[in-house]
């Protein structure tokens, strides 16, 4: 063309790094701690081209895609639990009559969302592996997630093997395996002369099965909080090199915690692993949290209006963010936190199919297809 002249291949390289650095620079400077790195191969194979600028950050193309309010959607649910064959009874909140709390999709502030199209995801991301590691909160996400890909694709053959502590789905066609690692402490509980002991300090048991995944989602608090030998699953801490019957529990989650960061700094492959720690999720028993002093998740029928919830922030999500900020590796914090503080909604309540009041997990569908919404963005964008 006239006026202009081609430019030099050699210098193509240096071009895109520059107008890349500029673009950043206009972003201005990203304040949040939660900064995942540049995987280019995954990145290809989610339909990127070369190197794009999706940053994996919180706030994704410059939205902070947490920071929001919830609104009515009828196109909502994603699926009928009815049509997944992957959802336990805990989950499925069968005979809830109100079905309102289903119609509600998340709006950031400053952006929209893309809405998560299971067979796009299955192409772009096709013979990769998908792990959530955690306890019963990953298990609510890993099932989410199985029953928006399945609704997409009903059709398509799966091949589904539920084990403890590793369960795992496969879209046979695409190649795609989404993989469960139940472990709710992430740390090691060891059996030793004295009982069952949980070790602050180590990660062996299982972790190799954690390396080499595409996709890793990590998830603990919820266990960190139980109470009595029978529902803690351990009788002693070895925090150092003392044995000792308990401790103060956030103390005990960000030792823990600071454990899980340096084996992640140690063992995952950053040129081919993009890691992800599922934020808080909390709870709903306490209805003096959102000025309902009388009150838990059961009988509530729609969200928390706003973007801010009356309770205050969780003190483990304080330590999350500050253990991510401490890493070598670049994790990205789906910082879920608030937005599920809002959804005192969203639980089993009476529906969970165990006769108690669960205020901790969440019905399928649900909240936890808004978290997997979420990662697609982080994906995505």
């Amino acid at each position: 063309m006239m006026g202009f002249k081609p430019i030099p291949l050699f210098l193509l390289p240096l071009l895109i790094f520059t107008i890349l650095s500029r673009a950043d620079q206009a972003l201005g400077s990203d304040q949040n701690r939660n900064v995942s790195h540049r995987n280019r191969a995954a990145l290809d194979a989610a339909g990127g081209v070369g190197i794009v600028a999706l940053k994996g950050r919180k706030q994704t193309s410059g939205c902070n895609l947490f920071q929001g309010r919830w609104i009515f959607d009828a196109s909502y649910p994603f699926y009928d639990s009815s049509m997944c064959p992957f959802i336990d009874s805990e989950f499925n909140c069968f005979g809830r009559p109100d079905k309102q709390f289903l119609k509600y999709s998340w709006q950031p502030d400053s952006c929209s969302i893309p809405r998560f199209d299971g067979q796009a995801f299955l192409n772009k991301w096709r013979g990769k592996r998908v792990m959530f590691v955690g306890d019963s909160l990953s298990l609510n996400m890993w099932e989410s997630l199985a029953c928006m890909i399945h609704s997409s694709v009903p059709d398509s053959k799966t091949t589904f093997i539920k084990r403890t502590p590793l369960s795992s789905l496969t879209f046979q066609e695409y190649g795609v395996a989404l993989y469960l690692y139940r472990t709710p402490y992430l740390v090691d509980i060891s059996k030793e002369d004295v009982g069952r002991v949980l070790n602050l300090g180590t990660i062996e048991g299982g972790a190799d099965v954690w390396k080499d995944m595409d996709i890793l989602v990590f998830n603990s608090w919820h266990w960190w909080l139980h109470k009595g030998v029978q529902s803690q699953g351990w009788d002693f801490i070895r925090n150092g090199s003392s044995l000792i019957r308990d401790m103060d529990r956030l103390d005990a989650f960000n030792k823990g915690l600071t454990t899980w960061a340096q084996w992640v700094d140690q063992n995952v492959n950053i040129s081919q692993t993009r890691v992800f720690f599922q934020g808080i999720s909390p709870t709903h028993y306490m209805g003096r949290e959102w000025n309902e002093p009388r009150k838990t998740c059961n009988g509530q029928m729609q969200p928390l209006t706003g973007s801010t919830y009356p309770g205050g922030s969780l003190p483990a999500a304080s330590i999350v963010s500050r253990v991510l900020s401490s890493m070598k590796t670049p994790v990205y914090l789906l910082d879920i936190t608030t937005l599920s503080q809002l959804r005192k909604d969203a639980h089993p309540s009476t529906y969970g199919g165990d006769g108690g009041t669960d205020c901790s997990h969440w019905c399928l569908p649900g909240l936890p297809d808004t978290w997997n919404q979420l990662l697609y963005a982080a994906l995505s964008m």
